[in-house]
Formats: C-alpha cells, sequence, structure tokens
C-alpha cells in the first residue's frame, strides 16, 4: 500500500473523476479531485501533492497550463497527461513542460497503476539518489564514473581505500565498461594526482616495438634507433602507469615486464645502466586472466604481482539501473557538442534501452545516444529516435511475457512486417494495452537493417 502519496485527479468529466479516484484508492493513495484547471491551481497553491494527474482538454483552460503552475509552485511534483486526443506533437509539448509521462484515452487501469507507480518511484529514488550524490561529493569525486548500483558503489568504496596507496591494481571488465575511467579515479585521489598518468594500450602496440616503448632504447641499439629515447615507464616516473589489455603481452613481454615490477628498475634497449624508477602500475584485461595463467599464456607470478588489489567491473547488462543516469549523461554531453537542447527521455524510450543487453556496454550506450542526439527531431529523446547499430550480427529484441526476436542474419535482409505481426500477437495474447502496440510500430522505423 502506498498511502504516503497525494494524488491530485484534474478531469472535467464526473465519471472519469469518480472513476481514477475509486481506481487510486484502492491502490492506498489519498486522492483528491478537480472538476476543471481553475480549481486545480487553487489547490495547488494550497498544497504540493505527489503526483498530478491531469486530462489536456479541460473546458476553461488546458493541461498544459495545469502542468506549468505545478512546475512553478511545486517543480518536484510528478505530472502524467491523459486525453483521448493525442499526437505525437502534444504529447512532445507536454515533455518539454516537464510531464513525466503521456497516457492516451482510453488506458489500460493496470497500464495507468503501472506508470503511477513508476512515477512514484522514480521521484523517492531520484531524493535518495540526491543525498548519496551529495555525501559522495563530500568524501571524493569519481570524474566521469557514472553509476548508482550497488555493483559501482562498491568500486567507488574501494577506489576511497586503495586511492591513497602504492599499490599495484588489476581491473577486470568486459570490453567498454570503463575499466580506464576507473583507472584514472584511483590516480586522481592518491597522492600522485598531480604526477604523470602514462596510458599504454598492450594490443596496440607490435610486439616488436613493446619492449623499447616500455623501457626506452639508446641511440644505434636497433636500425631507426637515431637518438635516444625516453620510455614510458621513465615517463610515469613518480605516477601511475596504466597497462590497458594486459593479457595482449607476448611471454617474451611478460619477463621483462616482471622483472621491472619486482625491482623497479631495468635497462633502456641497447643500454647498460639501469634506470630506477617509483611507478604504480594499475592494469585492465578484458581476459579472464586466471584461465590465461592456467592455459600457460600469461606468466603466473607477473600475474600475482599485478593482481595486488583486483577490481572486476560489472557489464552494463548487470547495472541497468544505471542505463537511465548514464543515458541522461550522455545526451547532455552530446546535446552540448553537437549544439542541440535534449533534456530528457520518454519512459517508452528508457523502457527500449534498459530490455537491450547492450554487449558493447556503456561504450555502446554512448555511440547510440550520440547518434540519437544527433538524428533527433525533437527536443525529447523518444523511442523512434533510437537505433540500434548494425555492425554486431546479432541483435535482440525482447518483450513483455518473455518473447524473444532474433535479428539473426542481417546480410540476407529480415522481414520487419512479419517481425511486427509476432510482436503483436504475443503482446495481444497477453492482453497489453493498443497504446503499447501503437509503440512496437514506432520500433519498426526505429530498428534500421
Amino acid at each position: 500500500m502506498t498511502g504516503k502519496h497525494s494524488i491530485l485527479v484534474v478531469d472535467d468529466e464526473l465519471s472519469m473523476r469518480e472513476f481514477l479516484e475509486m481506481l487510486l484508492s484502492k491502490e492506498g493513495y489519498a486522492v483528491s479531485l478537480a472538476k476543471n484547471g481553475k480549481q486545480a491551481l487553487k489547490q495547488i497553491k494550497k498544497k504540493s501533492y505527489d503526483l498530478v494527474l491531469t486530462d489536456i482538454r479541460l473546458g476553461d483552460i488546458t493541461g498544459l497550463d495545469v502542468l506549468r503552475a505545478v512546475k512553478k509552485e511545486h517543480n518536484e511534483t510528478v505530472v502524467i497527461m491523459i486525453s483521448a486526443y493525442s499526437t505525437t506533437e502534444i504529447a512532445v509539448e507536454a515533455m518539454n513542460e516537464g510531464a513525466y509521462d503521456f497516457v492516451p484515452k482510453p488506458f489500460d487501469n493496470s497500464e495507468l497503476r503501472d506508470t503511477i507507480a513508476k512515477a512514484l518511484e522514480l521521484k523517492t529514488l531520484e531524493h535518495e539518489k540526491e543525498r548519496r550524490s551529495t555525501e559522495l561529493k563530500d568524501h571524493v569525486h569519481f570524474d566521469s564514473i557514472i553509476g548508482d548500483s550497488p555493483g559501482m558503489q562498491s568500486i567507488y568504496q574501494r577506489i576511497r581505500q586503495i586511492g591513497p596507496t602504492k599499490t599495484n591494481v588489476l581491473i577486470s571488465g568486459e570490453s567498454g565498461t570503463g575499466k580506464e575511467l576507473i583507472a584514472r579515479a584511483i590516480h586522481d585521489n592518491s597522492d600522485r594526482r598531480d604526477q604523470p598518468f602514462v596510458v599504454v594500450n598492450c594490443g596496440g602496440i607490435p610486439d616488436t616495438l613493446m619492449e623499447s616503448e616500455f623501457f626506452g632504447h639508446v641511440k644505434g641499439s636497433f636500425t631507426g634507433a637515431v637518438s635516444d629515447k625516453e620510455g614510458l615507464f621513465e615517463a610515469a616516473n613518480n605516477g601511475t602507469i596504466f597497462l590497458d589489455e594486459i593479457g595482449e603481452l607476448s611471454t617474451f613481454l611478460q619477463v621483462k615486464l616482471l622483472r621491472a615490477v619486482q625491482e623497479t628498475r631495468f635497462k633502456p634497449v641497447g643500454g647498460t645502466k639501469e634506470i630506477e624508477v617509483d611507478v604504480r602500475i594499475i592494469s585492465a584485461t578484458n581476459k579472464k586472466l586466471e584461465q590465461e595463467v592456467i592455459d600457460g599464456n600469461f606468466r603466473e607470478d607477473l600475474f600475482f604481482r599485478l593482481n595486488v588489489i583486483p577490481i572486476k567491473v560489472p557489464p552494463l547488462r548487470d547495472r541497468k539501473g544505471d542505463i537511465e543516469l548514464l543515458s541522461t549523461h550522455f545526451a547532455e554531453k552530446y546535446s552540448q557538442k553537437l549544439d542541440k537542447d535534449i533534456t530528457k527521455f520518454s519512459s517508452y524510450a528508457i523502457d527500449f534501452l534498459t530490455k537491450y543487453s547492450f554487449p558493447g556496454n556503456v561504450r555502446e550506450l554512448e555511440n547510440l545516444i550520440e547518434r540519437s542526439v544527433a538524428l533527433s527531431s525533437t527536443n525529447i529523446i523518444l523511442p523512434e529516435s533510437l537505433t540500434i547499430s548494425t555492425h554486431k550480427k546479432r541483435r535482440w529484441i525482447e518483450g513483455v511475457k518473455g518473447a524473444r526476436f532474433d535479428l539473426d542474419d542481417v546480410a540476407s535482409g529480415v522481414d520487419l512486417d512479419n517481425i511486427l505481426a509476432t510482436i503483436e500477437t504475443t503482446f495481444q495474447a497477453g492482453n497489453v494495452h493498443k497504446h503499447f502496440l501503437s509503440r512496437v510500430k514506432l520500433y519498426k522505423s526505429s530498428v534500421r537493417v
């Protein structure tokens, strides 16, 4: 029961007001009624409601006028619009003015109840996020790391603990999860923050050049060595070196790296004098290094030297609660970059995003939002603005009731009309409201294959 939540229903039809009062009262809400817009304005000035449910057409003033008044008096109040005369333009205008969602009449009772429950739950979560965000900022900043899920909070706590130390760290996680951001956060929260942070992509440098890149070389040590060159370890002296994709190193280079890690000194290629450095090593991998050790592909002694403090970054599919937070962050970022004013997402767009598995993790989400911002013709991200990349061969669109629709062989083409018919059949079997089916039709135009 949710009796603590207060709802104001604004509708000029007596039967609709009475029906909504009965429906919502059964859910435990404290329901107040207003027969027109002007009466609603008076009540809004006297009292703050958790949620206002208002029709668009009210006879005297419009529901949009009520929405503006609510946001002026009590910006934290959630507003949901309902109307039998729904158009995309009206929905966009309402959400531009701050509405949480737009529900067309006739509505499905369970859908309306769910929408209200989610809106109120979101309001509660936003208050909690603001409180936790304030607490977090009082202790430490994590720069560009975005996420409020338990998994990310655990990582933040680990950064607080290990930041001030000199201990080596191994960050593991799938590609695109943000391992470098975590490495930078560790560096920025250490006493080395004002010293170099050197990034090395171990998978992006040819094996024949890697030793010289790591440790430098002296003039004449090999063909092309026309002068002395400082290595990356020396460049990172007193700071941090980040060895990205450490699992890609050859066995030969693992031996060279092990000695440098153990003794904190090395000789440049072709050199005779040792160089001593004070470097903290943070490594990252998308491989399971323990298995690589078992398989003989990675030295066990080097693994233990690097893996003093392990941090495992969860994939985005395991932190669904962060998707809306990340999406909003990326929308703001690329709105500014592309000189647009896209400030929010429709609830159906967020639903679309949270149902997708994001095999490319946060990097794929960022790419999707950047593309959506660039292509959007409104300042709200709608489902039809979200176009999933086709460079990956396999995509799943998951419907309610656990239905799956496999767009597997895009090379030979797919029949979207047939897929849409399948989705509609599945949704109708589950007695899903026709408004959601209309959104499914938008998916047809938004999935480009």
